[in-house]
């Protein structure tokens, strides 16, 4: 039987606000949270592995996928296309909690089709604080970081149809709020 107390969390959030940090330390602190891997078309980066950052998959058999509605959520950006496995929640909810880490249009497909998903947005403390995590990292030419800016006010407004909106002012703090959630 099914332990009804296993939930689904989607965690979105602006390009550079923390996401992956306030995760990596979520996860790290417990055991019982499961972060789902996502599948998607790109090709992989240097170190990362299948079945582990995502399921590599070709165009062809991701649409196939697409058309048996084997998908929560998914999308192209980019030229590539990234999408949640049903089973693959369905089958980890069994046992933990699960995480998913996309953006806030996906985290509306998702609560569309599991209404009892728990949406949290991760805003930044400013936006000139984002401007400014997104050009520290120095990851990016200038030309990608404004494209990832051009996105913050549709993900602001999706964000207002999120259960929680956290402020990533420090990652220890937005982790006790995330804690909270997860607790309530």
């Amino acid at each position: 039987m099914k332990d009804l107390s296993k939930k689904l969390f989607v965690i979105s959030g602006s390009s550079g606000v923390g996401k992956g940090t306030v995760i990596k330390s979520l996860i790290s602190k417990h055991s019982d949270i499961k972060l789902s891997i996502s599948c998607t078309t790109r090709m992989p980066r240097p170190k990362e592995i299948n079945g582990v950052n995502y399921f590599f998959t070709t165009r062809e058999e991701f649409e196939k996928s697409v058309s048996n509605d084997e998908f929560l959520e998914w999308a192209e950006f980019s030229g590539n296309c990234y999408g949640t496995k049903k089973s693959f929640v369905i089958n980890t909810l069994k046992n933990s909690h699960v995480l998913l880490e996309i953006d806030t249009q996906g985290a509306l497909q998702i609560k569309n089709k599991m209404p009892g998903a728990i949406l949290i947005f991760i805003a930044p403390p400013s936006y000139e604080e984002l401007v400014s995590r997104l050009r520290g990292r120095h990851t990016e030419s200038e030309d990608a970081i404004n494209k990832r800016l051009n996105f913050v006010n549709i993900e602001k407004e999706n964000s207002k149809l999120f259960d929680y909106i956290i402020v990533n002012d420090t990652v220890e703090n937005a982790v006790e709020q995330i804690e909270k959630i997860i607790n309530g």
